[in-house]
């Protein structure tokens, strides 16, 4: 507790640059195809005159992985819960990126996936090279401790019915077809006077979810804070010893397996590896930028994870839009978010604020 409201060590930031290479393996890292991140040619000819970043492009530049709420309590998993992002504007090529963080709360909750559960709240800003705030977000991390030797956690195993899905090629078909009718706005404008409330946004799709997935984000967003390696990982575990955690062989390893090795997955308390928080709150932010088109400015969004995406989940993110309004001569547009996987079970929820172009300004 002494620790709430002070500056949190950040460490290495994984991306201090954001050079035209960690904006497009960033991009690529969760499958977006947007023009704007990732070919230079095309973003000449945009209003920024240069390639952009997309919005959570921001989370590469941590040490940490997850920020200041990824203060680890000793004996105690964490899960993502939550984050509310606010944008003050893109981050264009080249620019750097510095980054500050503290803890803001922690208390301890009640809830029925484990024994004892705390939520760690983080604070993180961004910051351009000047020192100007580019954006700023809060994070709920949700630190549980179960007690598996005892059996009283197995009341609580909530996702212990859940098993992998095994695809009919119909059902693979069906999913990639939906991949093809994803559209991306692009240079074509679009206007707030034309946007209606009640108007669906496009979805995206995303899985089978697969580790090949894994690997991709962990390359696009980076490694932090524990994939490290040999004689590397071996200082940081020195100096970590509880996030060393022996594997089936007695090889210690790093608690951020949970993620492609289903038996640490499940002694969790989940039946099978499952997606990253930020990867998934990626995913949603995806609908926005690709409705909004390049002329948007993604200015607020918050998101809350409600369960996990398990290996072999297929992820459907939606959108509609429920209010316009003019604020501070900005033309913004409220849109709820949300995921749906392929056993109809929501596995996210968001709301968002774009600003639109105004016809008006024109």
């Amino acid at each position: 507790m002494a620790r709430i409201g002070k500056p949190v060590p950040m460490g290495q930031q994984f991306n201090e640059v954001a050079t035209k290479d960690a904006i497009r393996h960033f991009a690529e890292g969760y499958g977006d195809n947007n023009p704007l991140w990732n070919d230079e040619k095309y973003a000449r000819n945009s209003r920024f005159g240069c390639m952009v970043a997309p919005p959570l492009f921001l989370y590469s530049c941590e040490a940490l992985g997850i920020g200041a709420a990824g203060m680890g309590l000793p004996g105690a998993h964490g899960l993502w819960a939550s984050d509310e992002w606010e944008w003050f504007r893109p981050v264009l090529v080249d620019e750097r990126i510095d980054v500050e963080g503290k803890l803001v709360e922690l208390k301890e909750v009640w809830g029925r996936f484990a024994e004892r559960l705390f939520d760690q709240v983080g604070e993180t800003t961004y910051m351009d090279g000047k020192g100007n705030v580019v954006a700023r977000r809060l994070m709920l991390c949700r630190r549980f401790i179960r007690y598996p030797e005892t059996g009283k956690g197995e009341k609580r195993d909530k996702y212990r019915d859940i098993a992998n899905h095994k695809y009919t090629q119909d059902e693979l078909d069906r999913i990639f077809s939906d991949y093809d009718k994803e559209q991306i706005r692009g240079p074509i404008p679009r206007y707030w006077e034309d946007v209606k409330v009640g108007d669906e946004l496009t979805h995206v799709v995303k899985g089978p979810l697969t580790v090949t997935d894994l690997i991709a984000w962990c390359i696009g967003v980076g490694p932090a804070p524990f994939i490290r390696a040999h004689g590397i990982r071996l200082a940081y575990d020195r100096q970590h010893p509880a996030a060393a955690l022996p594997n089936s062989l007695g090889i210690p390893d790093i608690p951020q397996r949970v993620h492609w090795e289903k038996e640490l997955a499940q002694s969790i308390g989940i039946p099978a590896p499952f997606d990253q928080g930020n990867q998934r709150i990626t995913w949603v932010s995806q609908v926005m930028t690709n409705w909004m088109g390049d002329d948007g400015f993604l200015k607020k969004m918050t998101v809350q994870l409600r369960r996990p995406n398990l290996i072999g989940d297929t992820c459907w993110c939606r959108g509609k839009v429920v209010r316009k309004a003019v604020e501070h001569g900005q033309h913004l547009v409220d849109c709820e978010l949300w995921a749906d996987n392929q056993r109809g079970e929501r596995s996210a929820t968001a709301t968002a604020s774009a600003v639109l172009p105004s016809r008006a300004k024109c």
